[in-house]
């Protein structure tokens, strides 16, 4: 299976028959992914984006491989038939489990954008010794990120822990509160992560107490800013295929749930402001 895939990616890059004004495509089991959505909006401030998140199916962390590749491959197609131009795949357990088959799904007509290999490998290249990663069960289980930053630095020693806490908490709206202080608290004090010098966030979720997480830390531990780098590395995929929608001063958002939630809309309205529309969709 990963050589059919690795062979998709390479055998078509040819995304002549795509425009720039085509909108792109997100997805995410939650809010999570509205951490990358949001630094896309940011970075490409032009761009048209619909954004699915399946909050009926989260926590993805806890779900079976089948399950999330399930998931993971009716929303590429659900987005595919909503014209994008590319998909970001903005959720880790996601990425770790379902990557190959959203990469065969989309069959090359599109460019496919993961959470975890921009990250692995932007770290890889820098100065870091000791890498924690802190993500779902089902992203510490497939050792993707231990695989992909080794497969670009050797030397680099990297402990991964699940944390499956945090992202029913942040769901439930818990921030700067007791709950995700203690949390957090009881994590990052895991002796697996004793020696670290920098902590990626291996869930799109976790951004989102990027600022308590900062503050266990003090400035002893660099945290890793991973919607910043993967909306960075869409800007380049984009720009190399001349996918950018560079003139489009009042882009189109649009959200599709799979359940309504009170907390997606409050951090969705946040980010991209009072008058957007949440659309249920089941698939």
């Amino acid at each position: 299976m990963h050589k059919i895939s690795t062979h998709l990616k390479t055998k078509k890059q040819d995304y002549s028959h795509l425009s720039s004004n085509q909108p792109i495509g997100i997805f995410d089991s939650g809010v999570g992914g509205l951490t990358v959505a949001k630094e896309i909006k940011r970075l490409l401030p032009n761009e048209n984006l619909i954004y699915f998140g399946d909050t009926k199916h989260l926590p993805y962390g806890e779900k079976s491989k089948e399950a999330i590749i399930e998931y993971s491959t009716k929303i590429t197609n659900f987005l595919l038939e909503q014209n994008c131009k590319a998909i970001v795949i903005a959720c880790n357990t996601a990425t770790a489990n379902a990557l190959n088959e959203v990469v065969e799904s989309v069959a090359g007509k599109v460019p496919v954008i993961d959470v975890i290999n921009p990250v692995a490998e932007k770290v890889s290249y820098e100065i870091h010794n000791n890498v924690g990663v802190i993500a779902t069960k089902a992203t510490v289980n497939s050792g993707l990120y231990k695989k992909s930053i080794r497969k670009h630095n050797k030397w680099i020693k990297v402990d991964e822990l699940a944390t499956p806490l945090l992202v029913p908490a942040i769901e439930e709206g818990f921030k700067n509160h007791p709950i995700t202080h203690a949390i957090i608290y009881n994590y990052l004090s895991n002796s697996k992560l004793k020696n670290i010098e920098t902590l990626i966030l291996g869930c799109t979720h976790y951004p989102l107490l990027i600022d308590e997480i900062k503050q266990y830390y003090g400035n002893r531990v660099r945290v890793i800013d991973s919607p910043n780098i993967v909306a960075n590395h869409l800007k380049i995929i984009l720009d190399k295929y001349n996918l950018l929608n560079e003139n489009n001063p009042k882009p189109d958002y649009r959200f599709y749930l799979s359940d309504i939630t009170k907390n997606f809309e409050k951090i969705s309205k946040k980010f991209f402001g009072k008058s957007i529309d949440l659309e249920f969709k089941t698939l």
